[in-house]
């Protein structure tokens, strides 16, 4: 069986291809596996580390502005589209994929429309409640279009090739054990605090974090704080925060880093996680039970983030925070309030196992090995 996954951008399109390519290589351990990403984004690093061979190919992704530049960047958009078409075609016909899946992000459209102007079987996986560009673009003629919330199916065109299967998770966020989890990052008996906001970083969250740190000094560091300062904020956070009177290299309560690449033994050993909403993000956020802080990304595609949030918001499964509403001490207040309230985290780990589908990678992995067999 050869399988290729094509996705990328961010972590939240990749990490679910990963996680389906891991169990369906446990079914089949003489599967062949390749991914196919963009240049000069997340999954060059994710990808290989996963252990999984990754071609790139140069894309651009389209603007929505209507200026001459946004005229012209999407001319660019296109011409790089046609060509990773032709190159996808080249790889296939060496690679003879039994199916392509893809999972997001604009770099994965090229490889689907290859595929399906091949006969090759597609699957298309959304992972958030209404169809990105991506998704609208490749349903039309995927063999598959896989679902993660029931909201979503009438947004397709053929509802019968919709299936609501759930949002895959890498096993690890299911089964690391907490206090294992903790005994490995060499943490104490405070409360851990984990914050980030995306693999490129959001620079609002990160000065409000910055704000937060020096806040956390000031009340003796109550609690561990791990944050992921994202690619471009890695650049110049560190310098904001010293410049709060708060170290990071000498203060051993906060470890500041550019991405958290051990995610899953860093959240289960988290007490509270503070966020963005994206749904990559609250499914591993329901798969570990952990309680969360969500402050959803406004500046992404049909609010998507803020609708993620509040549908775990109204059932108490998390805290919701605008980003506009969103200070250094509203945040720090809501840690506090969250971390003494022990019923509170319980009920939140209760409505967060009611409503993740911890089977979600099985069943994917069930319709792509069907679509292979036919």
């Amino acid at each position: 069986m050869n399988l290729i996954f094509t996705c990328g951008g961010t972590a939240g399109h990749i990490n679910p291809a990963i996680a389906v390519a891991n169990m369906m290589k446990e079914r089949f351990p003489d599967c062949r596996i390749l991914f196919i990403g963009a240049s000069g984004h997340m999954e060059e690093k994710l990808v290989p580390q996963a252990g999984y061979e990754l071609k790139c190919l140069p894309g651009s992704g389209l603007s929505r502005g209507k200026n001459l530049a946004a005229l012209k960047q999407n001319i660019h958009a296109v011409r790089c589209v046609l060509d990773a078409v032709k190159a996808c075609k080249r790889i296939f016909r060496e690679f003879q994929p039994d199916a392509v899946i893809g999972t997001g992000g604009y770099a994965s459209f090229p490889a689907l429309q290859a595929a399906q102007s091949m006969g090759i079987p597609t699957c298309v996986h959304e992972s958030n409640a209404l169809p990105g560009l991506t998704t609208k673009m490749a349903a039309n003629k995927a063999s598959r279009v896989l679902v993660a919330f029931e909201e979503s199916v009438p947004h397709y065109k053929h509802p019968e090739r919709v299936e609501v299967v759930g949002m895959p998770v890498r096993r690890e966020f299911i089964f690391t054990d907490k206090e294992q989890a903790r005994k490995e990052l060499g943490l104490d008996s405070r409360p851990l605090v984990v914050s980030a906001f995306g693999s490129n970083g959001a620079k609002v969250m990160n000065e409000t974090v910055a704000g937060l740190f020096r806040l956390e000094k000031e009340a003796g560091f109550p609690f561990r704080h791990i944050h992921a300062t994202g690619r471009f904020g890695w650049e110049w956070m560190p310098d904001l925060v010293r410049s709060l009177g708060v170290d990071p290299d000498a203060e051993e309560s906060i470890d500041l880093r550019e991405y958290i690449y051990n995610m899953a033994t860093v959240m289960s050993a988290a007490d509270v996680i503070i966020s963005r909403a994206g749904a990559s993000t609250c499914n591993e956020i329901g798969a570990c039970g952990i309680p969360s802080i969500l402050i959803p990304s406004p500046n992404v595609t049909n609010n998507h983030q803020e609708k993620n949030a509040r549908m775990l918001a109204d059932r108490e499964a998390a805290v919701l925070i605008l980003e506009k509403d969103c200070t250094p001490q509203k945040l720090y207040d809501e840690i506090t309030a969250l971390l003494s309230d022990a019923p509170r985290q319980e009920q939140m780990r209760r409505r967060l196992r009611e409503m993740v589908r911890l089977d979600a990678t099985e069943r994917i992995c069930d319709i792509v090995e069907a679509l292979c067999k036919r």
